[in-house]
């Protein structure tokens, strides 16, 4: 069974992507001419039922980029609250979490956990921002993730730009595809996070000061 701590939104941080949003809500007045309410009124009341097609209308008919013509598509759908609030990001990182660690993973999530534990406890300043899929661990900027990317094996990846490394640390091709993260460790039990890797997660904490 996961421990308390585990599941608690305390352990986790907001994302700093809830702030983007929520000043670019603010803004929406400004730059379009309605509230974010009055768009998803207008949209459920006007818009295209095709989501694909929603968001085409949504670009010409506000006048805005992609990514937002699709964030207001899923906000009309009922999604995508969960990134419109500190509180509601929190409750949302503790079901992301678990979800990733749930049926055939359930036995990586100790792995998980450990890691957790190490990381936070680099410094007062790292926060844990789960996302759906992975655990970014920021100081500045994301310097390590967590994910469980199989049934058997979590990948602890690492920002260590063109630092050299052993062999026990992939190269993921992050550093010459301008990725944060360019170096990962597979981990299949507890007794594989020695400190090696704990030095190797010291280190990436470190570079990101």
């Amino acid at each position: 069974m996961p421990s308390n701590k585990a599941e608690s939104p305390l352990v986790y941080s907001v994302h700093p992507s809830v702030q983007m949003i929520q000043n670019w809500v603010a803004a929406l007045p400004e730059k379009t001419g309605r509230t974010l309410d009055q768009w998803i009124e207008l949209i459920q009341r006007e818009g295209p039922t095709d989501r694909k097609e929603l968001r085409a209308w949504i670009k010409q008919t506000a006048g805005l980029g992609t990514n937002a013509a699709w964030w207001l598509a899923e906000r009309a759908a009922g999604d995508g609250w969960m990134e419109e609030t500190p509180e509601a990001y929190l409750q949302t990182a503790v079901g992301y979490v678990a979800a990733q660690y749930s049926g055939a993973k359930a036995a990586l999530r100790p792995i998980f956990d450990e890691l957790l534990k190490r990381g936070q406890s680099l410094g007062a300043d790292v926060r844990v921002c789960p996302c759906k899929t992975i655990v970014p661990l920021y100081r500045k900027h994301v310097f390590a993730e967590i994910k469980a990317t199989t049934r058997t094996r979590v990948d602890l990846g690492l920002a260590l730009k063109d630092t050299p490394v052993p062999p026990r640390l992939i190269d993921t091709g992050g550093f010459a595809k301008r990725d944060r993260i360019t170096h990962r460790i597979p981990l299949s039990s507890l007794a594989e996070i020695d400190e090696e890797v704990q030095r190797w997660l010291k280190a990436a904490y470190e570079l990101n000061a």
